[in-house]
């Protein structure tokens, strides 16, 4: 639209000219009018010129302005591309550095836990146990069990000896005694089940120590005595099942 309001005004002022030069040839230049006004004419053709110039320079510029946003557009796209991977990578290196924590904590915990004491229940009784101590403990009754007795007594007789104020203590001397009555150390056997009956009276095993002195005292040929722990038996722990076996014994008793 510019180019052809130009021309047009080119077109114009040519024509113009045209009549100014032969006006002025036939008046001899002496229309002063008519030469400010062909003056006025050029100044405004040259600026137009100027005016078409800028504009043509103007959109040039515009335009290489357009491709340089347009390649920082490409580049920024190009650059946010590459931080989304790198933040998805992150993120994976995240989760998978919580998981090693979440390993390593859980094997620290597994580890203290080894050596940290525990709740145990044994013979009706709840108390805290070492690890090692409970380990000790059920690999001497697990020999018992198999009927290896004089291996339970070595095995029972280390454990009272290393653990002497193990809440296992009263459960050991009544496996200890046991396994002393069958391998007929008697008088061995009667020292662990009394020392039972004096530190845990109240023990869940006692009325079946008190019968157990009675069976080792009979089998020493001690009738009077067992006699008397029988009786001591039924008095102390009348209710018992033990209570009930030695009111048999008493009445087999010479």
């Amino acid at each position: 639209m510019q180019r052809l309001t130009l021309r047009w005004w080119l077109a114009v002022v040519c024509a113009l000219l045209a009549l100014g030069a032969s006006a002025a040839h036939a008046a001899l230049f002496e229309d002063d009018e008519a030469r400010r006004a062909i003056l006025e004419m050029r100044q405004r053709i040259d600026q137009l010129q100027q005016g078409s110039q800028r504009s043509g320079d103007d959109s040039a510029q515009l335009r290489r302005s357009l491709l340089d946003l347009q390649s920082q557009i490409e580049s920024l796209r190009g650059d946010i591309a590459d931080l989304r991977g790198q933040n998805e990578k992150l993120r994976r290196d995240v989760t998978d550095l919580q998981q090693r924590q979440k390993d390593v904590a859980k094997s620290v915990d597994d580890r203290l836990r080894k050596f940290e004491p525990e709740t145990v229940q044994v013979d009706g009784r709840e108390f805290k146990a070492e690890p090692a101590e409970k380990s000790d403990y059920e690999a001497a009754l697990a020999v018992f069990r198999t009927g290896k007795f004089p291996d339970a007594v070595t095995a029972f007789q280390s454990f009272v000896g290393k653990y002497p104020q193990s809440g296992y203590l009263p459960s050991a001397r009544f496996w200890l005694g046991n396994a002393q009555y069958a391998t007929r150390a008697y008088q061995a056997a009667i020292d662990n089940f009394k020392a039972l009956l004096a530190s845990a009276p109240d023990h869940a095993r006692a009325p079946e120590a008190a019968l157990s002195i009675a069976n080792c005292q009979v089998e020493l040929k001690d009738a009077k005595g067992a006699r008397k722990t029988l009786e001591d038996l039924i008095r102390v722990y009348p209710q018992s099942e033990a209570a009930t076996a030695a009111k048999e014994r008493l009445s087999r008793l010479k």
